[in-house]
């Protein structure tokens, strides 16, 4: 039996901002942590020719903010990665890797009992920061799609090269589906791209990053229960930082010879069947973008900025496309299907009535009515950007004072 103040779950951004703030206020703990090293979701879940979508500026790990030369410039995934490898070493934090836990169950007395693959470990505290993302979403009806189809999730997807010949599908239209879209069909290949409900926005607009724009309008710091979307329904807007970062637009995939098809509702051997729901995706990211638009706008307004207008492309193609309801993959010869429809979370490993009724932690800023844990890194904990890079570093601190304050009282 191990013993240790706090035992966080998940050595990744959250979990490593969290132990960097223990670390510098002097308290013990220990980051466990599944992978052998350090960024393991950036690492093995992307794609080669992945960067991020947010500029480099938006990099605010506690203690290590980016200040490189390309301020406004997209990390590509090997960065990232060597990132959080000095991090974890830069501030020497205590992370044990190779190590799987299995549950969190509190103790008779004070504290939490950690079963791991390492053993056991008795804590006073436990943060869970093991994020949204445990494992890979692919609906039950892919089992009944022909084995001659190769079928992958969008973490599996490396390049096009490593896929079969043929023309693909690719299910879900979010930022891994729209970038994974774009690389296949200009490196030659015939698209089909099941949409969704993500919403587009600009990659640039009235001198500024779209990003930089809605971080400082406030768009990522509005609460769940005042988000303007309904959050089972959001996903985030389809961008993209490869080269330089550009403008993803589905009326430019269908200018450009892609196949726009509704979502995905069925399958059985070569076919597919589809929503006629295509009009209407397209209408929702057309919305989003009018939505940013006039937030952006209106601040503009509002302080006074003396900067020009400026109209962004109004296409229409994806409208123009023949709403298909069903696809025979073989007839359209395509031979591989990329799942890019998300993740499921599961924190199933705590073992403790802390889950509400989609299994969605009951918390306030990462505190759970249960003395001692605690969450970090996740989207809406209160809002949007505690689950991003910008704002992880925020919500980590405020868990960490929140366990240091407790030992005040004790």
């Amino acid at each position: 039996m191990k013993r240790t103040e706090t035992v966080i779950v998940g050595g990744g951004q959250a979990g490593l901002a969290t132990s960097y703030y223990l670390t510098q206020q002097g308290r013990e703990h220990v980051v466990l942590e599944q992978a052998a090293q350090p960024g393991n979701a950036w690492r093995n879940g992307r794609w080669d020719s992945f960067t991020l979508v947010t500029p480099n500026w938006a990099l605010m790990m506690p203690g290590a903010t980016y200040d490189g030369p390309d301020r406004d410039g997209f990390m590509p995934r090997d960065e990232v990665v060597a990132y959080f490898e000095r991090y974890a070493q830069q501030f020497n934090l205590p992370v044990q890797y190779n190590t799987s836990v299995i549950s969190v169950e509190p103790m008779d007395a004070r504290g939490y009992q950690v079963q791991t693959t390492d053993g056991t470990f008795e804590a006073d505290n436990v943060v869970i920061a093991t994020g949204f993302e445990q494992s890979p979403r692919i609906p039950a009806f892919a089992a009944a799609i022909s084995p001659d189809i190769t079928q992958i999730h969008s973490s599996a997807y490396r390049n096009p090269e490593s896929l079969p010949a043929g023309a693909v599908l690719v299910v879900g239209s979010a930022q891994s589906g729209s970038q994974i879209a774009e690389e296949l069909y200009q490196s030659g290949r015939q698209v089909f791209l099941s949409t969704g409900s993500a919403g587009r926005a600009p990659r640039h607009y009235r001198g500024k990053d779209v990003f930089e724009w809605l971080y400082i309008v406030g768009f990522f710091d509005i609460p769940g229960d005042k988000f303007p979307i309904p959050l089972d329904h959001f996903a985030a807007p389809h961008l993209s930082g490869k080269n330089g970062g550009h403008t993803l637009s589905l009326h430019q995939f269908a200018r450009d010879g892609v196949t726009l098809l509704g979502h995905l509702r069925g399958a059985a051997k070569d076919k597919v069947l589809l929503a006629p729901d295509l009009h209407e995706n397209l209408a929702k990211a057309d919305g989003f973008e009018a939505m940013a638009q006039k937030m952006i706008d209106g601040y503009i307004q509002a302080k006074g900025l003396d900067l020009p207008p400026e109209d962004l492309p109004q296409l229409r193609d994806g409208y123009e496309q023949p709403i298909i309801e069903e696809l025979d993959l073989k007839a359209a010869d395509i031979n591989t299907i990329i799942w890019a429809t998300g993740y499921n979370f599961d924190y199933g490993l705590v073992k403790l009535p802390v889950l509400d009724q989609n299994g969605i932690p009951i918390q306030t800023r990462g505190v759970t009515g249960h003395p001692g844990l605690y969450f970090v890194g996740m989207p809406f904990m209160p809002s949007l950007k505690t689950g991003t890079l910008a704002g992880v570093g925020e919500a980590a601190r405020h868990v960490a004072s929140s366990i240091v304050e407790a030992y005040a009282y004790r």
